[in-house]
């Protein structure tokens, strides 16, 4: 992790992809959720070395890191795309009231454009959807 994402200002990407100072949002269950980590987890290299064998991290894993806003595909000019879509398609399990714990959510990109919405469909969304050949 950077110094800019540890600080408090930085927003942050809730969908990252695994990388070395990467942090460890959430593990995919196997009902397809994700389940939040409390506590903030960098990633060091041997773990983003250890989580490439097998299928792609971003299938197993939740990271995030420095939103990179205009440089980022899903950038619409003024906000994430991909929150916008989830909060349009996706028919969250969760309650609007239960909030999944989240150790990035004060600098979360998503929660700062959607509020709680985001956060109660967040669970929902699985950074690596591609199918795999495996």
């Amino acid at each position: 992790m950077t110094d800019s994402d540890s600080d408090a200002d930085t927003i942050l990407c809730p969908s990252a992809n695994c990388r070395d100072g990467a942090l460890l949002v959430g593990i995919v269950m196997p009902d397809g959720r994700v389940a939040f980590t409390s506590e903030r987890i960098v990633v060091d290299e041997e773990f983003v070395q250890i989580a490439r064998r097998g299928a792609s991290p971003e299938k197993r894993f939740r990271f995030g890191s420095t939103c990179v806003e205009g440089a980022c595909a899903q950038w619409t000019g003024e906000r994430c795309g991909v929150i916008d879509e989830v909060l349009q398609t996706v028919n969250p399990r969760g309650a609007p009231g239960e909030l999944p714990d989240c150790s990035i959510r004060p600098q979360c990109r998503w929660f700062h454009q959607s509020g709680a919405a985001a956060c109660v469909a967040c669970p929902e969304v699985i950074t690596d959807a591609r199918m795999s050949v495996e």
